[in-house]
């Protein structure tokens, strides 16, 4: 019984031992066959990097602001007679925007001028009797003054009459009239905005870091809804002396011709200003960059060879440090060298080592200066 016994261990052991010796084959083939395999090549796009000089370039948003800017008002209370202008009109420095009713203040220039003529009389026989001994200095002295009197109640009395004649401070386009025939002003009440359109100031921040490098009559270019890029070229005409402290940011304006009327006061724009002649960097469409928390990377396309020893096309990821960006483009500064083959579009699913498949017959976006197609 007992011989039974280690017979049948006997057997039970050598099966176990097959079955294991088999099963260790078999997963031996399988990852040997797993190794050696290579899975499809992913199609992607490329392009050899090239080294560029950009100019170095600082990018802010500003406002468009007035040289010239006020809403005209009225200097003196009144009753609108006569509206002369036109909302949205252009205007001449002088020209007659508003008369008010000025009635009243005609009636006591009338009686002013008819006492300043009075007392002229009075001075000029004064002058005569004083000649002859008859009229005392003191009473010709007192009959001078009269008449300096009524000839200065005469100039107050016009100088009252001409404040009542609104009119444009200097030349610029009109805003939306604010005032209607017959409407009783009081002093101050605004009659119309007025601005300077040409030329236009552009005021702007910059990082106080920066302050230094950008300089009196440096180049200004701005951009926005209404204007092209690369449209209105400016010179910076002004550095404030004073940095923000809540912002760290200094107050830079830049003077603008206008002639068009494009840029409007209070419209936001986009500036680019010169700072330096720049440096050269290695130029990349922005599709190229796979953007991360732990740090923006490329894929650079190169021979490689597989685990059974033969080569192929595949791709190694290389961390960059990026630069500003020109359109389609985006400046890498350093982790990449002019002349490598760099993957453009496809990046998301790439990983290091995978196989690609290059075809540019569609390339994405490389252009510094793009232009929407319906513009």
């Amino acid at each position: 019984m007992k011989r039974r016994m280690l017979v049948m261990l006997a057997v039970m052991v050598a099966f176990i031992a097959a079955i294991g010796v088999v099963k260790f084959l078999q997963i031996r083939a399988a990852m040997a066959q797993s190794a050696s395999y290579q899975p499809p090549p992913e199609a992607v796009t490329t392009i050899v990097a090239r080294e560029e000089k950009w100019p170095a370039t600082l990018s802010a948003i500003g406002t468009v602001a007035a040289v010239h800017g006020v809403t005209v008002s009225a200097d003196l209370p009144g009753i609108v007679e006569t509206i002369s202008f036109d909302s949205g009109r252009r205007v001449n420095t002088g020209d007659v925007l508003v008369r008010l009713d000025v009635r009243q203040e005609r009636a006591q220039l009338a009686a002013a001028e008819a006492q300043r003529d009075l007392t002229r009389l009075d001075l000029e026989r004064a002058s005569q009797l004083l000649a002859k001994g008859v009229v005392a200095q003191a009473e010709y002295d007192r009959l001078t003054a009269e008449a300096k009197e009524a000839e200065a109640r005469v100039g107050e009395i016009r100088a009252t009459i001409e404040r009542k004649q609104i009119r444009a401070p200097f030349a610029g386009t009109l805003g939306i009239r604010q005032v209607n025939l017959g409407q009783y002003l009081d002093g101050g009440a605004a009659v119309v905005p007025l601005q300077s359109m040409d030329p236009v100031y552009v005021n702007f921040s910059v990082p106080q870091q920066e302050a230094g490098v950008l300089k009196l009559g440096s180049e200004v270019r701005v951009s926005a809804d209404s204007v092209a890029v690369g449209g209105p070229t400016g010179r910076v005409t002004a550095i404030n002396s004073v940095v923000d402290e809540d912002t760290r940011n200094v107050q830079v304006q830049a003077e603008f011709r206008n002639p068009r009327s494009r840029l409007r006061p209070g419209m936001f724009v986009e500036v680019v200003a010169g700072l330096a002649a720049g440096s050269p960097v290695v130029a990349l469409p922005a599709s190229a960059v796979s953007y991360a928390p732990y740090g923006n990377s490329v894929f650079v396309v190169s021979d490689l060879k597989a685990p059974n020893g033969k080569s192929y096309r595949g791709v190694m990821q290389r961390f960059v440090k990026l630069g500003g960006g020109r359109g389609d483009q985006v400046a890498v500064l350093t982790g990449l060298k002019p002349g490598e083959e760099v993957v453009t579009s496809g990046v998301f699913k790439l990983r290091n080592g995978a196989s690609v498949l290059v075809n540019n017959k569609i390339r994405p976006g490389n252009d510094p200066a793009p232009k929407p197609e319906d513009s």
